[in-house]
């Protein structure tokens, strides 16, 4: 975007308004000698004529700076504001002594004259110098931050003095190290966890494999002979194939939501029959673990516009990872219900709960707050990121919440219509 593009209301350029400026003092300074001092109209004149030669001359002067660009060729703001108090100063001078060298008839009156306008001026410049210090401190100061940021160091805040433009600019800067600081961390914090993803998916990978191997290498050499033994290993073989086709979809899977491609079939389906099929799967393993599973759908709920083989990895995973927390004892409740926003579905469970450090990252890609890696307690830690790439991908949202050893509940909702 052009900063420098005319608004719809521009104002007028720079040096015009230096005209208008120059024009509106020598209307101010007729005005006021008019009224105070009541001349004779010729008297008026004359200082008319004075005040328009000397007016000419200071436009000339400052125009001709400004073409020439001279503030532009100084090695520091310092001299560039010096020297247009310098010109100011020196325009002043020129502008009274003028006037007053027509209008005086003592040399005495003149001399003194000179001498106050010159003790002015240096007055003025010697104020102008300490301002302007004041001002390319703040400016050096902001300078030094964006160097200290440049090198690497992100923490760098520069003071923030006053309501002017360079307050405003420190102010900006401040806001803008602060998001290269939290970017740079949570690039950190990604690079981190992805390096632990490959950890742990090739520890993940790794053990089922071994495993298989062993089963099969046994069975090839024929060392086992007893045929229910044979079945045995069969069967470990069969569950570790399982687990790593799993692992090998929630990488696929991963893959495509980085790649914002996920695709989605979505018709309009009865989300009380996921939920009924989502009970029935994990029926056994709660009945096992002496966990009651329930659960309930308001009417009027179906039918929903989804992807139902995506919208029930949804559930499983939900309810899968509330079964793997929840105690002997305990109880998992998922429910649907109508919401302004659609159709919310919720998987709550009396279990231990999540640490509220772990609350604001437990849907991040590659992040588990069980540091173990067990895979009896989630393996990679793929499934709530892929539940919410999933729920999102139908343009619902999801969310947990949760308080340490009393629930834990998750919940997502669904638009009921095609977006």
């Amino acid at each position: 975007m052009n900063i420098n593009a005319p608004t719809a209301i521009s104002r007028p350029s720079l040096p015009i308004r230096f005209v208008l400026g120059v024009i509106l003092i020598v209307a101010v300074t007729l005005l006021l000698f008019n009224t105070l001092m009541r001349p004779a109209s010729s008297d008026l004149g004359l200082m008319a004529l004075f005040l328009s030669v000397t007016a000419v001359v200071s436009i000339v002067a400052g125009y001709g700076a400004y073409r020439l660009g001279w503030m532009h060729r100084s090695p520091t703001l310092l001299w560039t504001l010096l020297g247009g108090y310098a010109l100011s100063s020196l325009l002043t001078f020129l502008n009274v002594w003028m006037t007053a060298n027509l209008m005086f008839t003592s040399d005495h009156d003149l001399m003194l004259a000179t001498v106050l306008l010159v003790y002015a001026g240096g007055i003025a410049m010697a104020l102008g110098y300490f301002l302007a210090n004041t001002l390319t401190q703040r400016i050096r100061q902001l300078d030094l931050a964006a160097l200290s940021i440049a090198q690497g160091k992100l923490k760098t805040r520069t003071d923030v003095q006053g309501q002017d433009e360079i307050a405003a600019l420190a102010r900006t800067f401040n806001k803008m190290a602060e998001r290269l600081h939290s970017a740079d961390l949570q690039r950190r914090q990604l690079d981190h966890m992805r390096r632990d993803l490959i950890a742990w998916v090739s520890h993940d990978l790794q053990t089922p494999l071994a495993s298989i191997r062993a089963i099969i290498e046994a069975l090839a050499d024929e060392m086992i002979d007893d045929p229910a033994t044979q079945q045995r290993y069969l069967r470990t073989a069969q569950r570790e194939i399982a687990d790593l086709s799993i692992l090998i979809d929630d990488l696929f899977q991963m893959a495509q939501l980085d790649a914002g491609g996920l695709p989605l079939e979505c018709e309009f389906n009865a989300l009380s029959d996921l939920i009924s099929d989502t009970l029935e799967t994990f029926s056994e393993l709660a009945t096992r673990q002496e966990v009651v599973l329930q659960g309930s759908v308001a009417e009027g709920v179906d039918p929903i516009w989804m992807d139902s083989p995506r919208i029930g990895r949804v559930l499983n995973n939900l309810v899968g990872n509330a079964l793997r927390h929840v105690q002997a004892g305990g109880s998992v409740t998922v429910s649907a219900s109508l919401v302004p926003e659609g159709v919310q579905v919720e998987v709550i469970d009396n279990g231990p709960g999540i640490d509220p450090e772990d609350l604001a990252n437990i849907f991040e890609r590659f992040y588990r707050g069980e540091k173990s890696r067990n895979r009896a307690t989630g393996g990679a830690g793929l499934g709530l990121a892929i539940a919410k790439g999933i729920v999102e991908a139908h343009h619902g949202n999801i969310g947990v919440e949760s308080i340490p050893d009393q629930f834990t509940r998750f919940y997502f909702t669904l638009p009921r219509k095609a977006a």
